[in-house]
C-alpha cells in the first residue's frame, strides 16, 4: 500500500511497525527529469515474545528452552528460575542470544533443573516476560536383559522376568501340522 501527498512532506500519523520500511519520493517539474530519492523508515517499538514454549527432557539428556522476540532496537535477553537470574557459566548450562531469539541449553538435564524459567526480552523502549517449563519425560528404554517377547513386571523394587520362548516352537508345531 502506498502513500500519496502532494505536499513537500509526508505525515503518517499513528505508524506502526509494519509501516517500516523504503519510502520513495519523487519530485518533478516542467524544466528538469524527475528527481527520486529513497528513505529507509524504522519504527522503533518494545520487545514482544512471539514463542515460548515448554519442553520436556529426560534426566541425563541435552534440553533446551527457547525464548523469541520481536523488537527495534534488538531485545537483549535474561534468563531467571525462581526469581535468581542465571548467568552465564553455570555448570551444565549455557545461553545463546541472538538478536531475536535466546536459547537455555542444558548439557545434562538432572532433576533440579526441572521447574519454571522465566525469559524476559527488553531494550531502551520497555521490556516484556514470558514463563516456561523445563518438565521430566520418562524413558522407556530396553535394558540389555530385555528383548520382544520379554515380560517384566515391578513391583516394591523387585522385578521377575516371565518369558515368552515358548510361543516361537507352539507356532511352528502350529504351522508345520497345517501343511
Amino acid at each position: 500500500v502506498g502513500f500519496v501527498s502532494e505536499d513537500e512532506y509526508l505525515e503518517i500519523q499513528g505508524i506502526t511497525r509494519e509501516q517500516s520500511g523504503d519510502y520513495e519520493c519523487s519530485a518533478s517539474n516542467d524544466v528538469a527529469a524527475p528527481v527520486v530519492r529513497r528513505v529507509k523508515v524504522t519504527v522503533n517499538y518494545p520487545p514482544y515474545i512471539s514463542e515460548a514454549k515448554g519442553t520436556g527432557v529426560p534426566v541425563g539428556q541435552k534440553g533446551t528452552l527457547q525464548c523469541e522476540a520481536s523488537a527495534v532496537p534488538s531485545a537483549e535477553f535474561q534468563w531467571y528460575k525462581d526469581d535468581k537470574r542465571l548467568v552465564e557459566g553455570k555448570k551444565g548450562v549455557k545461553v545463546e542470544n541472538r538478536p531475536f531469539l535466546s536459547k537455555l541449553i542444558f548439557f545434562n538435564v538432572s532433576e533440579h533443573d526441572y521447574g519454571n524459567y522465566t525469559c524476559v526480552a527488553s531494550n531502551k523502549l520497555g521490556h516484556t516476560n514470558a514463563s516456561i517449563t523445563l518438565f521430566e519425560v520418562k524413558t522407556t528404554a530396553l535394558t540389555p536383559w530385555k528383548g520382544p517377547g520379554a515380560v517384566s513386571e515391578v513391583n516394591n523394587g523387585t522385578s521377575r522376568r516371565a518369558g515368552c520362548i515358548w510361543l516361537l516352537p507352539l507356532l511352528v508345531l502350529h504351522l508345520l501340522l497345517k501343511f
